[in-house]
Protein backbone atom coordinates (compact mmCIF):
# COMPACT_ATOMS: atom_id res chain seq x y z
CA UNK A 1 0.00 0.00 0.00
CA UNK A 2 1.51 3.38 -0.73
CA UNK A 3 1.42 6.32 1.21
CA UNK A 4 0.53 9.70 0.68
CA UNK A 5 3.46 11.79 1.00
CA UNK A 6 3.58 14.59 4.01
CA UNK A 7 3.36 18.03 1.58
CA UNK A 8 0.66 16.24 -0.29
CA UNK A 9 -1.48 15.72 3.45
CA UNK A 10 -0.56 19.24 4.33
CA UNK A 11 -1.36 20.69 1.06
CA UNK A 12 -5.05 18.74 1.54
CA UNK A 13 -5.52 19.39 5.43
CA UNK A 14 -4.80 23.76 4.51
CA UNK A 15 -7.50 23.37 1.53
CA UNK A 16 -9.35 22.06 4.16
CA UNK A 17 -8.77 24.61 6.32
CA UNK A 18 -9.41 27.67 4.02
CA UNK A 19 -12.37 26.07 2.85
CA UNK A 20 -13.97 25.82 6.28
CA UNK A 21 -12.74 29.62 7.08
CA UNK A 22 -14.69 30.60 4.03
CA UNK A 23 -17.88 28.92 4.89
CA UNK A 24 -17.72 30.20 8.49
CA UNK A 25 -17.31 33.88 7.43
CA UNK A 26 -19.85 33.76 4.89
CA UNK A 27 -22.28 32.00 7.95
CA UNK A 28 -20.75 35.40 10.05
CA UNK A 29 -22.18 37.53 7.44
CA UNK A 30 -25.10 35.79 6.98
CA UNK A 31 -26.84 37.20 10.56
CA UNK A 32 -25.83 40.97 9.31
CA UNK A 33 -29.73 41.55 9.40
CA UNK A 34 -32.33 42.82 11.63
CA UNK A 35 -35.81 42.98 11.09
CA UNK A 36 -38.73 44.65 13.15
CA UNK A 37 -42.43 45.22 12.45
CA UNK A 38 -44.22 48.81 12.41
CA UNK A 39 -45.70 49.58 15.77
CA UNK A 40 -49.00 50.11 13.44
CA UNK A 41 -51.56 47.78 14.85
CA UNK A 42 -53.40 47.56 11.48
CA UNK A 43 -50.28 47.56 9.08
CA UNK A 44 -48.43 44.29 8.47
CA UNK A 45 -45.24 45.80 7.66
CA UNK A 46 -41.42 44.65 8.42
CA UNK A 47 -38.40 46.51 8.70
CA UNK A 48 -35.20 44.83 7.43
CA UNK A 49 -31.82 46.95 8.58
CA UNK A 50 -28.54 46.03 7.35
CA UNK A 51 -26.55 46.68 10.82
CA UNK A 52 -23.27 47.58 9.38
CA UNK A 53 -24.52 50.08 6.62
CA UNK A 54 -27.73 51.07 7.72
CA UNK A 55 -29.44 50.25 4.47
CA UNK A 56 -33.23 50.21 5.41
CA UNK A 57 -36.21 48.05 3.03
CA UNK A 58 -39.48 47.31 4.31
CA UNK A 59 -41.97 44.28 3.39
CA UNK A 60 -45.26 43.78 3.17
CA UNK A 61 -48.25 41.21 2.33
CA UNK A 62 -50.33 42.42 -0.33
CA UNK A 63 -53.59 40.98 -2.07
CA UNK A 64 -53.12 39.96 -5.67
CA UNK A 65 -56.41 39.49 -7.63
CA UNK A 66 -56.80 35.80 -8.82
CA UNK A 67 -54.56 34.68 -6.00
CA UNK A 68 -55.24 32.23 -3.30
CA UNK A 69 -51.81 33.49 -1.11
CA UNK A 70 -51.24 37.33 -2.18
CA UNK A 71 -47.96 38.48 -2.69
CA UNK A 72 -44.56 39.77 -0.86
CA UNK A 73 -44.94 43.58 -1.61
CA UNK A 74 -41.49 45.09 -0.96
CA UNK A 75 -40.09 48.49 -1.10
CA UNK A 76 -36.29 49.26 -1.78
CA UNK A 77 -34.08 52.00 -0.06
CA UNK A 78 -34.79 55.47 -1.32
CA UNK A 79 -33.46 59.05 0.28
CA UNK A 80 -31.68 58.54 3.75
CA UNK A 81 -32.38 54.83 3.74
CA UNK A 82 -29.58 53.72 1.40
CA UNK A 83 -26.38 52.21 2.73
CA UNK A 84 -24.12 54.38 4.68
CA UNK A 85 -21.26 55.03 6.68
CA UNK A 86 -20.31 51.35 8.22
CA UNK A 87 -21.09 51.74 12.27
CA UNK A 88 -23.42 49.22 14.40
CA UNK A 89 -26.85 49.85 13.70
CA UNK A 90 -30.57 48.99 15.36
CA UNK A 91 -34.12 49.25 14.80
CA UNK A 92 -36.11 50.37 17.19
CA UNK A 93 -40.41 50.77 17.61
CA UNK A 94 -41.54 53.51 19.19
CA UNK A 95 -44.78 51.89 21.61
CA UNK A 96 -47.17 54.28 19.05
CA UNK A 97 -49.67 51.71 18.17
CA UNK A 98 -50.57 54.78 14.84
CA UNK A 99 -47.07 54.96 14.14
CA UNK A 100 -46.04 53.38 10.74
CA UNK A 101 -41.99 53.96 10.92
CA UNK A 102 -39.33 52.86 12.91
CA UNK A 103 -36.52 54.40 14.21
CA UNK A 104 -33.10 53.70 12.98
CA UNK A 105 -30.44 54.19 15.71
CA UNK A 106 -26.73 54.34 15.62
CA UNK A 107 -24.86 52.61 18.29
CA UNK A 108 -21.84 53.97 18.42
CA UNK A 109 -22.56 57.61 17.89
CA UNK A 110 -25.74 57.65 19.58
CA UNK A 111 -27.40 59.50 16.34
CA UNK A 112 -30.78 58.50 15.27
CA UNK A 113 -33.45 58.76 11.84
CA UNK A 114 -37.08 58.01 11.44
CA UNK A 115 -37.66 55.55 8.60
CA UNK A 116 -41.12 54.70 6.66
CA UNK A 117 -42.41 54.01 3.35
CA UNK A 118 -43.51 56.87 1.32
CA UNK A 119 -46.15 56.88 -1.04
CA UNK A 120 -46.03 53.18 -1.41
CA UNK A 121 -42.99 53.53 -3.65
CA UNK A 122 -39.70 53.75 -1.24
CA UNK A 123 -38.23 53.18 1.91
CA UNK A 124 -37.18 56.84 3.40
CA UNK A 125 -35.06 58.56 6.27
CA UNK A 126 -35.36 61.52 7.97
CA UNK A 127 -31.85 63.02 8.32
CA UNK A 128 -29.48 61.70 11.18
CA UNK A 129 -29.57 63.62 14.64
CA UNK A 130 -28.64 63.62 18.33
Amino acid sequence: MRQTPLWQRGARFILLASISLLVFCEMAEAGNYEFLAAPQTDLNRVFRLDKTSGEVGACQYGLKEGSPTGVTLCYPPGEGARAGNSSDYALVASRHTGEGGVFRVDLRSGMMSICFVLNDSAVVCTPQAK
